[in-house]
């Protein structure tokens, strides 16, 4: 996606899901490289960010599973894919290198945090259900997100249909926005 969005290919990203950053941080099978969120940055393209699926890490069958976290939680997503869930300090640490990333950024940049879960998994009784960890996500982006970034917070899961809707409503804002600038140059 980095690649395309450099070429031009993109208008504006709405990214829902980050969990390629938990897997770049933890060594799991999904990490799509360091110039992940980098982008749409350089680019100057509206983008909002959502803290998807930082709840886990992905590995293959269970057997994959570095002995180093044996001690975890996990659950079998299928029986080629196991994730486990990221700590707290962790989870900040995802969060942290988001704002990071996002500190390049010469376009609009918006942060939607889900108030009521991150994931499927992530829901009240739920097997990776921890407001703590997510808490400590959006502590991490709050440290280091440029002042000129948004980061608003929706009181629903982020696979509900509302937070979807006000994903949606804020990237479009952004859009249009944008096209009224270029028509007015």
């Amino acid at each position: 996606m980095e690649v395309l969005i450099e070429d031009g290919e993109f208008d504006a990203v709405l990214d829902l899901t980050t969990t390629e950053l938990a897997d770049e941080l933890l060594g799991g099978t999904a990490s799509a490289g360091d110039r992940r969120l980098t982008a749409a940055g350089l680019m100057g393209i509206p983008q909002l960010i959502a803290p998807g699926a930082v709840d886990m890490v992905n590995f293959g069958v269970p057997t994959s599973v570095p002995e180093r976290y044996a001690h975890r939680s996990f659950y079998s997503h299928t029986p080629y894919t196991t994730l486990m869930r990221t700590t707290p300090e962790e989870t900040r640490e995802i969060g942290r290198r988001t704002g990071l990333k996002l500190r390049s950024a010469s376009g609009p940049v918006c942060v939607m945090w889900p108030e009521k879960g991150v994931s499927d998994y992530d829901r009240e009784n739920g097997v990776f259900h921890d407001p703590a960890a997510n808490e400590a996500w959006l502590s991490g982006v709050e440290d280091t997100l440029p002042e000129t970034a948004k980061c608003i917070k929706i009181p629903f899961h982020i696979n509900d249909p509302e937070f979807a809707d006000a994903a949606v409503a804020w990237i479009l804002e952004k859009i249009k926005s944008e096209v009224v600038a270029d028509e007015n140059v």
